[in-house]
């Protein structure tokens, strides 16, 4: 194993895909199909040992170079000496996949100023820093291909997810915008918009707790990584797994915002009363 984490099978010098959020459920299923594609990689999260070990792992079946350096990419200090890292080894990126990102399910009034303020730092900031300063590291002989990982939540407010919900909105715009601002530069941004995953046993917990809605607009990770970076290869500017999750997409955008707000208060109300039912 090479000092510098990385794993090389002869093909360094190649240009890479970045994935944030690697070690989280969505980011291992992107690394994991990117690397049965046979591309090379650079992953970063929180924490070292999760990292090593996919890196481990990946390596091992697929034959690939990996490189690890974690990150704590809601923090400004954190992410400036990343890049800088990155600036040192050397590196050119034909790809970036966005997915680390954060949620505090629950009332807005009922959650900390902590936690209010790190989904925006992860979800807006660390995105839109992560964006903006790995264009300078681009390989200026591919395409440059950025996915964002945005939610079929940005499509309309949230009641219970307020302030995720808005921060998935923003990434939503931001995206379609930089689309449009990158498409002379032989760039192209994709943003993919997935309903429930199970990623997570609190994801899973919480699929479940929204009854049989929850259930049929879940996607197999696995699936939504493999359609999703299709969708990019082909630049495509929206990826909404599912062919349920992309009628309701629709059907939203042609009812009022304060009847959707209604709805879906009412449903996250309903289902609020039946947990804690069930806990007594």
């Amino acid at each position: 194993m090479k000092t510098n984490k990385e794993f090389d099978n002869g093909t360094a010098g190649k240009s890479l895909v970045m994935i944030t959020g690697a070690s989280g459920g969505l980011g291992k299923a992107f690394a994991v199909e990117c690397a049965s594609r046979g591309w090379n990689l650079y992953l970063t999260d929180l924490r070292p040992e999760p990292l090593q070990v996919l890196a481990n792992g990946l390596h091992n079946t697929y034959r690939m170079q990996v490189h690890t350096r974690p990150c704590d990419l809601a923090d400004v200090a954190s992410r400036a000496d990343f890049l800088a890292q990155i600036r040192e080894e050397g590196h050119h990126f034909w790809g970036l996949i966005n997915v680390a990102g954060l949620d505090h399910e629950g009332l807005f009034f009922e959650q900390s100023s902590q936690q209010i303020r790190n989904i925006v730092r992860l979800n807006i900031e660390g995105t839109l820093e992560m964006t903006h300063g790995m264009m300078a590291f681009r390989d200026p002989l591919q395409a440059f291909r950025i996915i964002n990982v945005a939610s079929l939540a940005g499509f309309f407010p949230m009641p219970v997810k307020a302030t995720y919900a808005a921060s998935k909105r923003f990434l939503l715009d931001f995206s379609l915008a930089l689309r449009n601002e990158l498409q002379d530069a032989g760039a192209t941004v994709t943003v993919l918009c997935p309903a429930g995953l199970p990623t997570t046993p609190k994801c899973i917990e919480s699929i479940d707790s929204q009854g049989i809605m929850g259930q049929l607009t879940t996607q197999n990770i696995g699936t939504v990584a493999n359609q999703t970076l299709n969708a990019a290869l082909k630049g495509k500017a929206v990826c909404i797994p599912g062919r349920l999750n992309q009628f309701i997409s629709v059907a939203s955008s042609l009812i009022p915002k304060v009847a959707v707000v209604n709805l879906i208060g009412n449903r996250w109300r309903a289902t609020r009363q039946r947990v804690v039912s069930q806990i007594r």
